[in-house]
C-alpha cells in the first residue's frame, strides 16, 4: 500500500515530462469534441502543464474544471486529448498551463 504514493508521484512526473517533450511539436490537431462526439480541426498552442490532478471517484470534466476555477473551455484547452465521456479514476488532467 505504501508504494501507491510513490507510483502516483512517478506517474505525475512522467506526465509532466511527456507534456514538456511533446508540447513544442503539436501545432494542429484533429480533436473529437468531448461532449458532442463530433470532430474538428483546430490549432493547439504549445503549452507546458504546471499543475496536474488525478481524477477522483465522482469527478466529471465539468466538476474538475469548476473546482480548479476554470471554465469548461479552459479545461479542455489544457487537456485537448481528453474524452470527457470516458474519464476514468486516477486519470491525470492538467489544471494550469502556460505557453511554451
Amino acid at each position: 500500500m505504501a508504494n501507491h504514493g510513490v507510483a502516483a508521484l512517478l506517474i505525475a512526473s512522467l506526465l509532466v515530462a511527456a507534456v514538456t517533450l511533446a508540447d513544442a511539436r503539436v501545432t494542429l490537431q484533429v480533436q473529437r469534441h468531448s461532449i458532442s462526439g463530433g470532430y474538428a480541426a483546430k490549432a493547439v498552442p504549445a503549452l507546458t502543464c504546471s499543475q496536474v490532478n488525478a481524477v477522483q471517484a465522482g469527478d466529471t470534466c465539468s466538476s474538475i474544471a469548476e473546482s480548479g476555477g476554470l471554465t469548461q473551455d479552459q479545461f479542455l484547452g489544457f487537456n485537448p486529448n481528453i474524452n470527457c465521456v470516458k474519464i476514468f479514476l486516477g486519470q491525470w488532467v492538467c489544471l494550469d498551463a502556460s505557453a511554451a
